[in-house]
């Protein structure tokens, strides 16, 4: 295995830090690498906010699910899935575009969530860990206004980077589901209710399946900030309907 698989299998999600900072450089590093990621159509249809201001990492730190590691993260990017821009640019040249829409959205969140994923792995090449943030969607009308957003520009995601504690380093990654239950050939295969429970239990035992499967739908999908986050989103998406 080269030393990239390497890191790519054995990288995951660092919630407490070190007092060790990121030095300038590596920062621009990881900035540069997330620039390098593919782009439809080379357009970048992405922005990312630097968060430097320690008021508003604590604000991000309460309303993104009350997390405090936020705040003492040593590098908060923040990527947004950006419309504005070359709509802006087609408006100042006289090209009469028309309004984003939908389409374009889905198009600019897959540009920013690659350009996110690169900057992961860059910073994994420095030894320095990352977190995703996925409840910077979760009140999306919060952060619209704290960070200034305009429409068409929706945050998609946040990442947390910072050297990990040993207790981080030696944790153990969660397991993967097997490539057989993800990976399917040339159409796509419903997984059986006897698949799906051989590919979850790798999160339990035979016996505590149906127990686990009851309280991680409870946990998770029919949660609070799971409702909250849709009924969120949806109130944003408007803004992109023709």
């Amino acid at each position: 295995m080269n030393e990239t698989l390497r890191q790519l299998y054995a990288r995951k999600s660092v919630r407490a830090f070190t007092d060790r900072e990121i030095d300038e450089e590596t920062v621009q590093e990881i900035l540069t690498a997330a620039a390098m990621a593919p782009t439809a159509g080379n357009q970048q249809l992405y922005t990312i906010l630097r968060i430097t201001d320690p008021e508003l990492k604590e604000s991000l730190a309460e309303s993104c699910d009350h997390q405090p590691f936020i705040a003492k993260g040593k590098l908060v990017l923040i990527f947004c899935a950006d419309c504005l821009k070359w709509y802006d640019a087609f408006l100042a040249g006289n090209c009469d575009p028309r309004k984003p829409g939908v389409g374009d959205l889905l198009l600019a969140v897959s540009d920013a969530l690659i350009a996110a994923q690169n900057a992961v792995v860059a910073a994994e090449s420095y030894g320095i860990g990352s977190c995703y943030i996925g409840d910077i969607m979760e009140s999306a009308e919060i952060h619209q206004k704290v960070l200034n957003l305009p429409e068409y520009v929706f945050p998609v995601g946040m990442l947390v980077f910072g050297y990990p504690t040993e207790q981080q380093k030696e944790r153990q990654k969660p397991p993967r589901a097997d490539n057989r239950f993800l990976v399917h050939e040339n159409t796509y295969h419903r997984l059986s209710p006897e698949e799906l429970r051989t590919m979850l239990t790798k999160n339990c035992t035979p016996e505590t399946y149906g127990d686990w499967l009851l309280k991680f739908c409870n946990r998770k999908y029919n949660s609070d900030f799971s409702r909250e986050m849709t009924r969120s989103v949806g109130v944003y998406l408007k803004q992109f309907e023709e």
